[in-house]
């Protein structure tokens, strides 16, 4: 069963807020969030006010998996994982 849009979204928030609480993650927790986000946007009815906060996160889902240190990466970017899911949970 696939999930809909409001459980990609929650799931996506999830997997940002542990990486915010954690300042730690994986290469594939970084791959699940890229195929959220690329499921969400080819959904017609996702609020066009978030997908450049989907694009900020891709780049920086993309970036975490480039990176020679994946905990470093999500260190540096613990203000904007909060801004992003503060974002997520407001426009959903």
């Amino acid at each position: 069963m696939p999930l809909n849009q409001e459980h990609q979204l929650a799931l996506l928030t999830d997997i940002l807020s542990n990486q915010q609480t954690d300042c730690c993650g994986s290469v594939s927790e970084c791959e699940q969030v890229q195929r959220l986000i690329t499921s969400l946007r080819t959904n017609g009815q996702l609020d066009q006010n978030i997908l450049p906060i989907l694009e900020e996160i891709n780049r920086y889902s993309e970036q975490g998996i480039q990176a020679s240190n994946l905990d470093q990466h999500i260190h540096s970017h613990q203000d904007q994982l909060t801004q992003w899911v503060d974002g997520i949970t407001h426009l959903s």
